[in-house]
């Protein structure tokens, strides 16, 4: 994978498993305020390819950036890190 270059990859929370073979993933991330220095939660949902329907609601996942799979899927499950209990 390295002769093909650095992939983005993010770590967020399984929020729908509705789709077949798709994930929504939440991903969140601390911003400072630029006039108050406070930091703000901001999150994004990423639709993210899942080859054997394996991912479940509340799931930890690694996703990482591949190429478009469809209008609006861009990334892909690389592994569960840790299970909805």
């Amino acid at each position: 994978m390295s002769e093909r270059g650095n992939r983005k990859t993010q770590i967020g929370v399984v929020v729908s498993d509705k789709m077949d073979k798709t994930v929504v993933v939440k991903v969140d991330r601390l911003i400072k305020h630029s006039v108050y220095n406070k930091y703000i939660k901001r999150s994004a949902k990423y639709k993210a390819h899942d080859v054997d329907n394996s991912c479940k609601t509340g799931d930890r996942v690694l996703i990482v950036e591949t190429r478009p799979m469809s209008k609006d899927k861009r990334w892909k499950v690389r592994q569960i890190i840790e299970r909805n209990a």
